[in-house]
C-alpha cells in the first residue's frame, strides 16, 4: 500500500501482484487502512515505496480528473459486482447514468437496489467510476467517499447538469 495527501484528502492505495485492488480518499489514513483491513483480510499490508508512482498518478488524477487514469487492476467482487464495475467502466467521461439506467445496460431492469450497493461497495473509485451515476431526477446521490467529492469529479470531467452528454439514463 501507499499513502498520499490529495486535493480530496488523504489517499490510500492498495495493490498486489496483478494490479490496484482499493483506492480510498477523504478520510483519515486510520479510517482508510481499516476498510482496506476489512476488504482483504488475509492481506499482509505494508508501505510499499514501489507504489509511489500509482499513487502519485491516482493523486494528481483527484486533483485534475480531466486527464485518463489507465491503471492495472485486480477487481476482486462477485460476478454481479464485476458486471456492474465493468458497466461503469463503460460510462464515457463527462456523462452520467441513473442507477435504473445502469440496471437496465446489465440486463437486470429490477436490480436497481443491488447496482446502488455494487456502486457502493465499489474499490476503486475513481477509475471504476461510480460518481458518475445519479439519481433518476440528475440529482448528486450518495457517494462512499463524499458527495462534495463526487461533484467535484464530474465538474473535472466537464459533466453538469443539463450539459450535452449528461444522460440519468
Amino acid at each position: 500500500m501507499a499513502r498520499a495527501e490529495s486535493a480530496m484528502g488523504p489517499l490510500l492505495v492498495g495493490a498486489t501482484a496483478r494490479g490496484v485492488c482499493f483506492i480510498g480518499f477523504g478520510e483519515p489514513f486510520p479510517a482508510l487502512e481499516g476498510d482496506l483491513r476489512h476488504r482483504f483480510p488475509a492481506a499482509s499490508l505494508r508501505e510499499d515505496p514501489a507504489l509511489s508512482g500509482l499513487v502519485a498518478a491516482v493523486a494528481a488524477y483527484l486533483e485534475e480528473p480531466r486527464g485518463a487514469l489507465d491503471l492495472p487492476l485486480d477487481m476482486r467482487g462477485t460476478a454481479f459486482q464485476r458486471r456492474v464495475w465493468e458497466a461503469l467502466r463503460a460510462i464515457p467521461r463527462g456523462e452520467t447514468r441513473s442507477y435504473a439506467g445502469l440496471a437496465r445496460s446489465i440486463g437486470q431492469p429490477a436490480a436497481i437496489r443491488a447496482v446502488a450497493r455494487a456502486c457502493a461497495q465499489n474499490p476503486l473509485a475513481p477509475v471504476v467510476p461510480c460518481h458518475r451515476v445519479v439519481g433518476s431526477d440528475g440529482s448528486l446521490t450518495g457517494y462512499r467517499w463524499g458527495v462534495p467529492n463526487k461533484a467535484r469529479l464530474l465538474r473535472g470531467e466537464g459533466a453538469t447538469a443539463g450539459s450535452r452528454g449528461m444522460s440519468p439514463e
